[in-house]
């Protein structure tokens, strides 16, 4: 359905002018800025695109050591792309966004616009290197790719940041003792990161429950359900 001019703008390079990079837990991961993204999508489709938001909810709310108010959102948003005719491709995909504010509703606020951007920039990203898909694969060159991890996960660490990706998740299934099984049985995975054990998996918070259940807590800060080791240990 794209024009040959659009396949050969979706075929460049990504200009690194437009790259921006943001240090965390003392990592620099690259990213490109929303508003970017909404200026590439509408000069290459012409602004014959919309999205919709399919899901918005809160997953996590706490008090910082400072007495502000630290909230995440995590959303779901689904991406058409039209042609002349209208007939439209679709692109969907999760994103989590974390406010933190001295007011409730600011940080409700930040945290919910930051799930929503999150989400479209990544559902746009399957269009390729304009839309900083090359940026995701940039931060998953560990020694996963020679490992191989089971199939059903696989596209899962391909999108996990580097402090997450610390041993193959099939050995650490089978270093986890059993009463996991409820996680792995919904589709969910257990990782050693650092100090921590980490659950990963696809549509994570809709599962929250069960991940509570088995003693894990959520981190607003790095995004993550974690139970430190000396927890399992016991």
């Amino acid at each position: 359905m794209f024009s040959e001019n659009q396949l050969k703008a979706l075929s460049y390079k990504l200009d690194d002018s437009r790259v921006k990079t943001i240090d965390k837990a003392g990592m620099s991961f690259k990213y490109l800025e929303t508003y970017d993204v909404i200026n590439v999508a509408n000069t290459i489709f012409n602004y014959m695109w919309d999205y919709t938001i399919t899901r918005l909810e809160e997953v996590a709310r706490e008090t910082n050591q400072n007495g502000n108010h630290v909230v995440t959102f995590s959303a779901i948003v689904k991406v058409k792309i039209y042609d002349n005719q209208r007939n439209f491709i679709e692109r969907e995909d999760t994103g989590v966004g974390t406010g933190t504010a001295r007011t409730l509703g600011d940080a409700i606020d930040n945290a919910s616009k930051s799930a929503i951007s999150d989400s479209l920039k990544r559902s746009f990203r399957s269009m390729g290197s304009q839309f900083g898909n090359d940026l995701y694969s940039k931060t998953a060159t560990t020694n996963y790719n020679q490992q191989q991890p089971p199939q059903n996960v696989q596209q899962q660490y391909s999108q996990q940041p580097q402090q997450y990706q610390q041993q193959p998740i099939q050995q650490m299934q089978n270093n986890a003792p059993q009463d996991y099984s409820s996680l792995y049985n919904i589709g969910l995975s257990i990782i050693e990161q650092g100090q921590n054990l980490v659950v990963i998996g696809d549509d994570i918070f809709s599962k929250k429950d069960s991940i509570k259940a088995c003693g894990f807590r959520w981190d607003g800060a790095t995004k993550m359900w974690y139970k430190p080791l000396e927890q399992q240990a016991a």
